[in-house]
């Protein structure tokens, strides 16, 4: 698969995500394999591990995680590879430049992979990548409670198990985006199935993510711009990975997650995964057949510019799908969630609000200082009203920077105070340039008048 795709060069950092389960741990053995001196046809980047702690959001005591993270210490030690333990709650101090997009490197020519892997034979490189690293022993990290109490009340500030794991699945993926940032990885490998990834498609599909199916199933996902995500397990089935596991002798960790004991129709995500796994046990050829669907998938808006992060969606990072014309089918959907709305509260008006797709509402009424409820001011009214840095977006001011699937993520919310700061201050950035560029828009120019 990797020869296949040739995204990986000689040389570089990759990253590997293991969350401890069959298929992680498998693609960590067959990156061992494939680094050693007797594989026929061998890597030749270098790898680390990233392992992220999620025993906060299942309720898990400190002794428990800490024998979980110890035996994976243990496995991971023995490859060799650095590797870091990333508690979950290390996501509540991210930057806000985990949600924006960074400058994507610049593409290279196809000739270019063949010259690079020429270059890397003849520095004898590969001798650097079979010689096991002197790591350090590090210590487990440890958590403030406090720190593992507002995450607790992150998630428990969603309603639904639907909703519950979709947002551990961003929180998730910016954790690992940062680490691979801050710690030199060009590459992040992932570990889905084909399995996985023919439940996420139909999981996708029913959560309304049907404009970023290529990103969220295909090989490649570009998304983040300096960071690549690559699934290079995508061709394996669950049931051949666990043969192989099994001939092999590979380990792998039994780690609780949210979705543990709990009944299938419990969430989307269970219900679906239910439903093909039962159909691919009499038809054999389900998981394939969404496989191969998925497979032929584009992403239409692969060309967004990546110095405009306001058309991208604030907590999965694809591409805004609302941004669409009046009659439209979202629109359509709009009406219908705003007129049952109206009617559950007994509200006898009828009347639908106006709001372009994209753009954000105003967060206060002209003349009042968003702090001015605790008898201050900010001074930004008086020249012309706009927001302060102590105004917490509201779920309305939210959604319309965010996809649709990630805006029935938010509603599902009681409140979004919880969310971790680097959200909040990424929004009220984009809300803040947005009203800046309404408010000077008659002094810019048009695109068709960049070339005059």
């Amino acid at each position: 698969m990797l020869g296949k795709n040739r995204v990986i060069f000689p040389g570089e950092k990759v990253l590997l995500a293991v969350s401890g389960g069959p298929s992680s741990c498998s693609m960590l053995r067959q990156v061992q394999e494939g680094l050693s001196q007797n594989a026929n046809k061998k890597l030749r980047f270098l790898p680390g591990i990233a392992y992220i702690d999620e025993g906060a959001v299942i309720g898990q005591s400190v002794d428990e995680r800490q024998r979980t993270v110890s035996e994976l210490q243990a496995l991971f030690k023995a490859t060799g590879f650095p590797f870091y333990i990333l508690p979950l709650e290390q996501v509540l101090d991210l930057p806000s430049s985990v949600v924006a997009t960074a400058p994507s490197p610049s593409e290279r020519p196809a000739t270019a992979y063949k010259a690079a892997v020429d270059h890397f034979v003849q520095s004898d490189g590969a001798n650097l990548l079979t010689q096991p690293e002197e790591l350090e022993e590090k210590p487990l990290p440890l958590v403030q409670e406090s720190r593992t109490r507002l995450l607790q009340q992150l998630i428990g500030s969603v309603n639904t198990l639907t909703a519950r794991e979709d947002l551990l699945n961003r929180l998730r993926q910016h954790l690992l985006v940062h680490t691979a940032r801050t710690e030199g990885y060009s590459k992040l490998m992932l570990g889905d199935s084909c399995t996985r990834l023919a439940v996420k498609l139909l999981t996708s599909i029913s959560l309304g993510r049907g404009a970023q199916l290529a990103q969220d199933t295909g090989f490649l996902d570009s998304r983040y711009g300096d960071i690549i995500s690559v699934r290079p397990m995508r061709d394996y089935s669950a049931k051949e990975i666990a043969y192989y596991n099994h001939i092999f002798s590979v380990p792998s960790v039994v780690i609780p997650s949210l979705d543990t004991k709990k009944t299938d129709k419990a969430s989307i995500q269970r219900l679906t995964e239910h439903f093909v796994t039962k159909l691919q046990a009499d038809f054999p050829s389900t998981v394939s057949t969404i496989y191969r669907t998925g497979e032929k998938l584009q992403n239409a808006c692969r060309k967004s510019s990546a110095g405009d992060h306001c058309d991208r969606c604030l907590l999965c990072m694809c591409t805004l799908d609302t941004a669409v014309e009046k009659a439209s089918a979202f629109q359509a959907t709009l009406i219908s969630d705003q007129l049952s709305r109206t009617k559950s509260k007994g509200g006898s008006s009828t009347e639908i609000p106006r709001q372009s797709p994209g753009r954000p509402e105003s967060a206060a009424p002209a003349g009042l200082c968003c702090s001015s409820a605790g008898g201050l001011d900010c001074g930004r009214s008086a020249r012309g009203g706009g927001y302060c840095s102590s105004k917490v977006p509201e779920t309305t001011d939210l959604k319309s920077l965010l996809c649709y699937s990630c805006t029935l993520t938010v509603r599902d919310m009681s409140t979004v105070k919880h969310l971790p700061q680097y959200i909040l201050s990424e929004a009220q950035r984009r809300q803040s340039r947005s009203q800046m560029r309404e408010e000077i828009a008659e002094f810019l120019l048009d695109d068709h008048d960049e070339g005059n």
